[in-house]
């Protein structure tokens, strides 16, 4: 009874590692620049919810919070001069310790993070 009691302990911690998604969505995740692929831009996402971004002026990330696979974030748009606050909500497709794909109302966004 004890072995077969150990050999299920051990199965469901195996299954839960398993399942257990462990890469950190915080870190500093770039793309290349459409038409620059030497240039890289993205977003820099910090512990206690604060963002910036990486390589554009005119979109400015401040706020994120992940709600299982959603990222929300916020900042604004500057250009032609104005400033329009957003706030977006994007579907996190996959998230590994160097990859990060976000999907934003149909178009995908493929991030690498930066060393």
């Amino acid at each position: 009874m004890k072995k077969k009691m150990l050999v299920a302990i051990l199965l469901m911690g195996l299954l839960n590692a398993c399942g257990n998604n462990s890469a950190s969505i915080v870190g500093v995740w770039v793309e290349p620049v459409p038409n620059m692929e030497n240039q890289m831009q993205g977003i820099k996402i910090e512990e206690g919810g604060v963002a910036s971004s990486v390589n554009m002026s005119t979109l400015v990330y401040e706020s994120w919070k992940q709600e299982g696979d959603k990222l929300f974030v916020t900042g604004k748009s500057i250009g032609n001069r104005q400033t329009i606050e957003f706030s977006d909500t994007m579907e996190i497709k996959k998230l590994t310790a160097d990859s990060l794909v976000l999907n934003n109302r149909g178009m995908e966004i493929h991030y690498v993070k930066q060393k």
